[in-house]
């Protein structure tokens, strides 16, 4: 049976008006990472498109920045963030 992979961040806040999730990563994650938010009542993927820091767009989110990212879907806190091997 495949071991389950670690969660490499947490979902710390959402805003639902506008789909962005914030994400507290556990190490760096660039824009084209594929990731699974699981959680009580969440599970889905998404590819990230698009990553804010500050307000301002990123490329790679550093190791306990806490990002915003655009989803599809809604998370809730205490989501975990799974990547996708």
């Amino acid at each position: 049976m495949p071991k389950e992979p670690k969660p490499i961040g947490e979902v710390t806040h959402f805003f639902s008006g506008i789909n962005v999730a914030i994400v507290k990563f556990n190490k760096p994650v660039k824009i084209g990472t594929e990731i699974r938010f699981k959680g009580a009542t969440t599970d889905f993927e998404e590819t990230i498109k698009s990553m804010q820091y500050d307000h301002k767009d990123i490329d790679i989110a550093k190791k306990d920045q806490e990002v915003g990212i655009k989803i599809e879907d809604k998370v809730r806190e205490g989501d975990l963030v799974y990547p996708i091997e």
